[in-house]
């Protein structure tokens, strides 16, 4: 079973997405976003990109995650295919994100996200651990 699932919203794409541990909920979201990029299985990740996201909570947090990285395709012109979390706690995150440069010749983008928006987030704990929603403009 897929650990997250797309929500229909008007212009825009919401993600439902769950993790047994908050690491797994924000890797998951990550993961998610750029599926809607890109098929992420063409993707080698040659480029390494070291990050460092706080927040004052961890809807914020996951806000600033999302958006950290949706800047490497924004700014840098790179697709990203992970994003490894070693160190995190609810209002900081220091990771490595592998990427590769967007070759038109060798991917096609599926949606282009514009902006992770504060619309409708939510990380809240569930018995089996974690749930969060997010929407992206589109």
């Amino acid at each position: 079973m897929t650990p997250y699932t797309l929500i229909d919203h008007t212009a825009d794409i919401g993600i439902h997405i769950t993790g047994k541990e908050l690491k797994d909920l924000f890797t998951t979201a990550a993961e998610a976003m750029f599926d809607q990029i890109i098929d992420r299985s063409r993707l080698l990740g040659r480029r390494k990109k070291d990050l460092l996201i706080s927040g004052m909570d961890r809807h914020v947090l996951l806000i600033n995650w999302l958006r950290e990285l949706l800047e490497i395709w924004t700014i840098d012109g790179g697709l990203v295919r992970t994003a490894l979390i070693t160190e995190m706690d609810e209002t900081h995150i220091h990771a490595t994100a592998a990427w590769d440069a967007y070759d038109p010749e060798i991917h096609e983008i599926l949606k282009d996200i514009k902006a992770v928006t504060y619309s409708g987030v939510s990380v809240e704990p569930i018995p089996e651990g974690w749930q969060a929603t997010v929407i992206f403009d589109v």
